[in-house]
């Protein structure tokens, strides 16, 4: 089922997400739900606090990228309760335009690391610890950046965010466009 994405101005993209365990409700059900969320939004990946729920869930699916990058054809994977343990600061950083579901229509310039040491179980709750390194190392920092309450938009500079303050204040009415469905705040 598709999900409708929350919008820049929720109050649940700003919370830091919870842990969960194998008992959580109807959770094959919900990751299922978030894949079609992701593919009819042509998204590549979706954190669990773009769907109102305040977990530690996120999908991506990099194989619409596999013209881009080859190394990502097939690669569709479930975290579970990710955490960013390091970010390789010897390793250069990297700037790339980045775009959002929840910030429909603006896509800026953003620095990453290159490299990111990570911890997450899989769907079926194994542990996996590793470093992970380029664009997929970029996906996942934006996404558990939604696990942390973060958005893109917060590591841009101060001037930058200045500019785009009025597109921000557009998307908390309600005006934006996109072709996917979408849930903005309460006014």
């Amino acid at each position: 089922m598709v999900l409708p994405i929350y919008i820049y101005g929720q109050p649940v993209l700003r919370k830091v997400a919870q842990d969960i365990d194998e008992n959580y409700p109807d959770l094959k059900k919900l990751i299922a739900d978030m894949f079609d969320t992701l593919a009819e939004s042509n998204g590549i990946g979706l954190a669990a606090p773009q769907i109102g729920r305040d977990i530690r869930v996120v999908v991506m699916d990099l194989d619409v990228m596999k013209d881009d990058y080859p190394e990502y054809a097939g690669l569709r994977k479930v975290f579970i309760n990710a955490h960013i343990l390091a970010f390789d600061e010897t390793a250069p950083t990297e700037i790339m335009d980045e775009g959002c579901l929840s910030l429909p229509g603006l896509t800026e310039r953003v620095e990453r690391y290159t490299r990111i040491k990570v911890r997450y179980q899989d769907e079926d709750f194994q542990v996996h610890e590793e470093w992970v390194e380029g664009f997929l190392a970029r996906v996942m920092q934006h996404e558990f950046d939604h696990l942390e309450g973060k958005m893109f938009i917060d590591h841009l500079p101060v001037l930058r965010k200045q500019m785009i303050a009025g597109k921000l204040k557009a998307m908390l009415k309600g005006k934006f466009r996109c072709n996917y469905r979408t849930k903005v705040a309460k006014k």
